[in-house]
């Protein structure tokens, strides 16, 4: 007797492909769904189809969408601003602070020699061409990249091609987290810090 039985040695290996997810976590969640009727897994497989055959991405802001063309040009919206992100969950952190009302922007990765990724990759020609024939004029680009080498290298680069523009080149500010204490915090973040510091208010 084999076991676990082929059918399901396929499920786990599929399942354990997806991101965070080893052997023993998709063992539970294939355990899971035969336990559950039948409707459950055809739902299930059904929102899966559906998501990849239905979602797409804005031509403009390059986010995920049910059409090549999204809200991103909303009346409600800052349009004089664009948030420069690496991907989608980026953009939600962001709207989840509710402290940002402006565009986005989403590059689809970061500049990385080592891993074959460079400008032409991403959407950088994108943005450029969204800020030359933005109407009203984008006024101010925010690079809201990882702190990483990458990132880093990637808000370099841009910054060199945006000043061409004559656009307004910012950078979140990077530091100390809420409740954080120095002592704990590495050198790099808290050079930042010091580097970056802001009128106390």
């Amino acid at each position: 007797m084999n076991f676990p039985p082929k059918i399901v040695e396929n499920a786990i290996e599929e399942i354990s492909k997806l991101p965070g997810i080893g052997k023993k976590t998709a063992l539970r969640l294939v355990l899971h769904l035969l336990k559950q009727e039948q409707s459950s897994a055809n739902e299930l497989a059904e929102a899966i189809v559906h998501l990849r055959e239905d979602v797409k991405y804005c031509s403009t802001c390059h986010i995920i969408a049910e059409t090549t063309d999204c809200t991103c040009k909303t009346i409600t919206r800052d349009l004089a601003t664009v948030c420069v992100v690496q991907d989608t969950p980026d953009v939600m952190a962001i709207e989840n602070t509710h402290q940002y009302k402006g565009l986005y922007h989403v590059l689809g990765g970061l500049i990385s020699p080592i891993e074959g990724i460079g400008p032409e990759d991403l959407k950088i020609e994108s943005l450029i061409n969204r800020i030359k024939n933005s109407e009203p004029q984008i006024e101010e680009v925010i690079l809201a990249l990882n702190p990483t080498m990458e990132g880093d290298t990637t808000a370099f680069y841009m910054t060199k091609k945006l000043k061409e523009l004559g656009v307004k080149v910012t950078t979140i500010a990077r530091g100390i987290p809420m409740g954080g204490e120095l002592e704990y915090a590495d050198e790099l973040t808290l050079g930042r810090s010091i580097l970056t510091r802001t009128i106390y208010e």
